[in-house]
């Protein structure tokens, strides 16, 4: 049987890259999946990739910057399904790469709002149905930028820590209300928000050679790390982030 047979699950940002590959792993293995990003259009786009992979897919766009947005999702969502069973809090923005010095409070209060308040949001909106019912799994995708910083990336760094944190915090308090709380932190994965870094050819070159896994990451490689940490399978794992880098944080070189 399918792992996530039944399931409804709420996947952020997953017009493309990471949260486009995760939504149609879900939906391949059972779930129903509402995805959510800003424009119509592209999303609609996207559920159109994922529906040959089996399961229903719903498009709702959605700005995750805004609250009544966010809720408004969540409400549809409940209308819809009536219940959530799986969140993935997938949608983030990196609009800070430059020195910390030269960052400013408009996109320290940006990168705030999108890559740590709307996964917050979303999670005082979902969880405490999944406490009422006593199950339920929240996946946060942050970052090992979380875990080491980034190199004129301060405020990207900061969010994936806090949301790191974040994961730990909930874990700890949702846990013996049956839900699962964990966190996956992707090195080098090949998306759009992270082109700064594998698009040039020298600047790709300098990061794969500094992991013994000397590949590029596909979105793929992660989608399969979030759908173990989504199903029964992870019954026993909550508070956890699940590094996936290729070893680059290993000591190398």
């Amino acid at each position: 049987m399918m792992v996530l047979q039944d399931k409804i699950a709420l996947v952020t940002g997953a017009s493309r890259g990471i949260g486009l590959a995760i939504a149609r792993v879900f939906a391949r293995e059972g779930a129903a999946v509402v995805i959510c990003g800003r424009k119509q259009e592209t999303l609609d786009r996207a559920a159109a990739e994922i529906a040959p992979s089996g399961g229903k897919v719903r498009a709702v766009a959605c700005h995750v910057g805004r609250a009544d947005q966010i809720r408004g999702l969540v409400d549809t969502t409940l209308r819809e399904f009536g219940r959530i069973d799986i969140l993935v809090n997938n949608a983030a923005t990196n609009i800070a790469q430059e020195p910390a010095l030269a960052t400013d409070e408009a996109k320290f209060d940006k990168m705030v709002e999108i890559n740590l308040k709307s996964a917050y949001r979303f999670i005082q909106a979902v969880a405490p149905g999944m406490c009422d019912r006593g199950s339920g799994s929240i996946v946060n995708i942050a970052s090992i930028s979380g875990i080491r910083p980034q190199f004129h990336g301060m405020l990207y760094s900061m969010t994936k820590a806090a949301l790191i944190m974040m994961t730990q915090s909930y874990a700890l308090e949702l846990g013996p209300r049956g839900v699962r709380v964990n966190a996956i932190a992707p090195g080098l994965i090949q998306t759009a928000l992270s082109e700064y870094y594998w698009k040039d050819d020298a600047r790709r070159a300098t990061v794969l050679g500094q992991q013994p896994l000397p590949h590029l990451g596909q979105p793929a490689e992660v989608a399969e790390v979030a759908l173990l940490l989504a199903s029964d399978r992870a019954s026993y794992i909550t508070g956890q982030t699940m590094i996936v880098d290729g070893g680059r944080l290993l000591p190398w070189g």
